[in-house]
């Protein structure tokens, strides 16, 4: 029996999977804590989704089931929908009815944000009511309360940092255990950290949408998912991750948002980090986010980037955040997008300047290393440290070196040039670098 509450917020939620069942379940179970903690009584009153047959963890009242989401959009009692069906379509189009009838709006939702935000923000603007997204954003870490209220006052420089745990996990497990990018992959999937399709994750898709929701809160600037260079972990191999270690670095998948006066470079990519850089030191299904900014300097947010409990907490934190408004009766509708950005450029990747590990599979013969490093002065870059491992193929050495800061345009047309020498024998592997 739950105590009268003079606030009562009327809840309908849109998406019964795994992240939904958590936030179904919690809601319920923790409406009393809730009511302790806010005085305010959070009552889920409408659940919708499209297989109503499916066992799930949870025991729903006789009546809180429909498959028909306007139903839940269109319940005058209902003062938040939250949406966590995923995808654009059909999400795109539940969100914009749900701000038009007056509802404040909660999500998971990173790819709908991330490729039709500017719509939606300007919808919610509109409607009057706000969109909440803090779990579209690395899980359980407060991301997008940190960047928009505690550090609202802050210039950022760069916001960077692992977004995607499936791939940290891989990579990790390459890294402590020694397997195969083949054999990490199947733990990921069968500790349930990766899809049956990983494509999303291991080829740095989820990591770019997450990417384009930071720096739109960050730098003002809306980036399209067209404009961030995206590069995946399938190239990288254990040989890889030795010869980092080797050189006193570690390989993290990486999305990278740096501003340089009024321009912002945005990419998603592997990696190498020094052993003793922060990041290195996130292992398994972890994320962390590494933040520079001109008041509060260098800042470290790190946690449970998925999964259902960590993603359910956010869910909920957005839930109350929406339930103090209407109940305090705040009209004002937070900015999120600005309405003039001191960012005015995005930089191509070929603009980019930074460091490269390159690693070469060659025929053991003499001059190769010095046609190598001719090419490369050609363009420009320097070699700031070389290594020639010892033949691991029948006639084929591994080639490894270091460079110093050099622009990608550069190092892409020289790599185009090495990759044509009759000497070389496999694909060139080259992963950038940060300190």
């Amino acid at each position: 029996m739950y105590k009268k509450s003079q606030s009562k917020i009327n809840i309908g939620l849109i998406g019964l999977g795994t992240i939904g069942s958590g936030v179904a379940k919690f809601l319920m179970a923790r409406r009393d804590l809730l009511l302790k903690r806010t005085g305010i009584d959070f009552n889920l009153s409408l659940v919708c989704d499209k297989d109503l047959s499916l066992k799930r963890d949870v025991n729903f009242p006789e009546g809180m089931f429909t498959k028909d989401a306007d139903k839940v959009i269109n319940d005058p009692d209902i003062h938040i929908i939250i949406e966590l069906i995923g995808g654009i379509h059909p999400a795109k189009e539940i969100v914009i009815k749900a701000l038009s009838k007056g509802k404040h709006v909660v999500t998971a939702n990173k790819l709908l944000l991330a490729a039709e935000g500017g719509e939606i923000f300007q919808k919610a603007k509109i409607s009057n009511r706000e969109i909440y997204f803090e779990a579209s954003v690395a899980g359980g870490i407060p991301i997008i309360k940190a960047i928009r209220e505690g550090m609202v006052s802050n210039k950022f420089s760069s916001v960077f940092g692992i977004l995607n745990g499936t791939s940290n996990y891989i990579l990790s497990s390459m890294s402590s255990e020694g397997s195969s990018f083949k054999t990490a992959l199947k733990e990921a999937q069968s500790k349930g950290y990766a899809e049956k399709d990983p494509s999303l994750d291991i080829k740095g898709l989820d990591s770019s949408h997450k990417l384009a929701i930071l720096s739109l809160l960050a730098f003002g600037k809306r980036v399209d998912l067209d404009d961030i260079y995206v590069e995946g972990i399938e190239d990288i191999s254990n040989l890889d991750i030795q010869y980092a270690k080797e050189f006193g670095y570690g390989i993290k998948l990486l999305a990278i948002a740096k501003c340089h006066g009024n321009e912002l470079e945005t990419r998603v990519h592997p990696t190498l980090l020094p052993l003793e850089h922060l990041l290195s030191s996130v292992s398994g299904a972890y994320n962390a986010i590494f933040i520079e900014a001109d008041l509060v300097g260098k800042q470290l947010f790190y946690g449970q980037g998925a999964g259902k409990l960590p993603t359910t907490s956010a869910v909920i934190s957005d839930i109350v955040d929406a339930g103090h408004k209407i109940v305090c009766g705040k009209n004002s509708v937070k900015q999120i997008i600005p309405k003039d950005s001191e960012i005015k450029k995005l930089r191509k990747m070929d603009e980019v300047v930074t460091r490269y590990y390159a690693h070469f599979s060659a025929i053991d013969k003499p001059g190769v290393l010095a046609n190598i490093a001719d090419l490369l002065g050609r363009h420009n870059i320097s070699i700031a440290s070389v290594v020639q491992k010892e033949r691991r193929e029948a006639h084929i050495v591994p080639i490894v070196m270091l460079t110093h800061e050099a622009k990608e345009l550069d190092m892409q047309a020289a790599l185009s040039r090495i990759n044509k020498l009759p000497a070389i024998k496999k694909k060139s592997i080259v992963i950038r670098l940060e300190k």
